[in-house]
């Protein structure tokens, strides 16, 4: 089952000979009403020699396109449309897109849009079993090789700042994504890998349930605690 539905997706994001990301950002832009933007991309950090093969256990490295040599979120973040430039325009949506094909999908979080909360993927791991274990209802969960990001429904600051103050220690791993936020889509290709579905949306025009973020917030926190985070230094 979860092939058939694998390929459906697929096909619904390739109508028309578009491309992976055309396809997901006019879904999600018309169909769901998110707002996205192209992201910044990855280019190559260095250029290989015409006909040059790579050796066994060398790989090309990318790096962000934007002008930051340091870039702790390659590819994975806004920068040449800004982020206020997110829209649910189709018109807007396919010129990005038709020009810059390969572009990440970003999605720009809160106001009517979902939010989401990330952790790192061992913990994000620990926290669905927990909540899965429990019972808990989830919607789509996004899933990077260093990070996993679970959609809730748009939250505020006053909400989210309630919930923190409850809590007897919040892990610096944990990143919440809300209104002036942004995180980064599947089908697209950012500085750590692939970003995927590792709990999918249902096939349906309407848009994804999203549970509200109290619902997961305690065992968020509680998988994440002892969790290495890298410092100040995201790796999406």
């Amino acid at each position: 089952m979860r092939e058939i539905l694998g390929r459906r997706r697929k096909l619904l994001f390739r109508r028309g000979g578009r491309s992976a990301q055309l396809g997901a950002a006019l879904h999600y832009a018309t169909e769901w009403q998110w707002p996205v933007l192209p992201g910044v991309g990855l280019r190559s950090a260095g250029r290989q020699p015409a006909g040059a093969r790579l050796g066994l256990g060398e790989r090309v490295t990318r790096r962000c396109s934007c002008p930051d040599p340091d870039c702790v979120v390659p590819g994975a973040h806004p920068f040449d449309p800004g982020l206020l430039a997110a829209t649910t325009d189709a018109r807007m949506v396919r010129w990005w897109w038709t020009n810059r094909p390969d572009a990440p999908v970003v999605l720009a979080t809160g106001d009517r849009a979902p939010c989401a909360v990330s952790l790192p993927a061992v913990a994000g791991a620990r926290a669905l079993a927990a909540l899965d274990h429990f019972g808990v209802r989830l919607g789509p969960v996004v899933a990077t090789p260093t990070r996993w990001s679970l959609l809730v429904s748009p939250y505020g600051l006053p909400e989210l700042g309630e919930l923190l103050h409850s809590q007897d220690w919040v892990p610096s791993s944990l990143r919440f994504h809300g209104e002036g936020g942004y995180m980064v889509l599947p089908p697209s290709q950012i500085g750590s890998g692939r970003v995927r579905w590792e709990r999918p949306p249902a096939v349906a025009p309407a848009a994804p349930w999203l549970p509200k973020v109290a619902t997961i917030v305690d065992a968020l926190v509680m998988a994440s605690t002892g969790t290495p985070d890298g410092g100040s230094r995201l790796a999406y």
